[in-house]
């Protein structure tokens, strides 16, 4: 489990964490939703630590990351894998030189070690056979997947994934999402997973928190949100026609 414990920051005087605490459970699919703009995407960088907060604190399983040193927190950003909006490959490295970079660069196991554990991940994101390709010669659904074989390749126990369905087609993402939630389940990870995408959050969230105006308005899961009678929260829900359909369907 990782803790957020009314956090805050600010940039130039302009706050953009008004004291946000979240409980993000372990063997689960977290997600933290909102509009551009709300504060999640700070959140979660203060989580993992490119942000420092100005108060409160972050605690993984027990042990304080914010008042950690240097040494300290390195160790727990070596169980964190995380797979980026743009998939955010190395265009230079094959699909396999890709999975491999983080154990080359945080083990000192051998080539053949490496080479074996990426097999074994992008064997587990059904890519067998895709190794000695590059990033320029395979499908963005496929990029996904190997930013995923690539974020799990150090057995990490806390997986983020930042907006994994941006530029996905439907049937891709749907893909995407229940991959995410296989691996999460399979590995007992805690997964956070940052989005405004609601077919994403109804295919695979099992804990929700919706940001605000730099604060956490709403916590709950996927069956709660349908019916959260929080304004602010069926705004941005039911957004869609495919929400309002959902919405309309339950009414009847």
């Amino acid at each position: 489990m990782i803790e957020v414990n009314n956090i805050t920051k600010s940039f130039d005087d302009i706050e953009v964490l008004g004291g946000v605490s979240a409980n993000l459970e372990k063997g689960k699919v977290n997600f933290i939703i909102g509009r551009s703009g709300s504060g999640k995407s700070v959140m979660t960088k203060c989580i993992v630590g490119l942000h420092e907060v100005d108060s409160g604190e972050i605690v993984f399983d027990g042990r304080d990351f914010t008042h950690m040193n240097r040494k300290k927190r390195k160790e727990i950003r070596k169980e964190i894998g995380m797979l980026f909006q743009g998939s955010a490959l190395f265009d230079s490295l094959t699909v396999e030189e890709n999975v491999m970079f983080p154990l080359s660069m945080f083990t000192r196991t051998s080539k053949e070690e490496m080479r074996d554990r990426a097999n074994l991940c992008l064997q587990r994101v059904q890519l067998e056979g895709k190794n000695h390709l590059y990033p320029a010669e395979i499908s963005g659904g496929m990029m996904k997947r190997v930013g995923i074989a690539r974020a799990i390749a150090m057995n990490p126990k806390y997986l983020f994934a930042d907006e994994p369905n941006s530029g996905l087609d439907p049937q891709t993402a749907i893909v995407i999402d229940n991959l995410i939630k296989e691996l999460t389940y399979e590995f007992n990870m805690t997964t956070v997973v940052i989005s405004h995408d609601m077919n994403s959050v109804m295919e695979a969230g099992d804990n929700i928190h919706f940001v605000h105006e730099g604060k956490i308005w709403w916590s709950g899961d996927r069956t709660e949100i349908l019916r959260s009678g929080n304004q602010q929260l069926d705004e941005f829900v039911y957004a869609s026609k495919f929400m309002k359909q959902v919405r309309d369907n339950l009414e009847r």
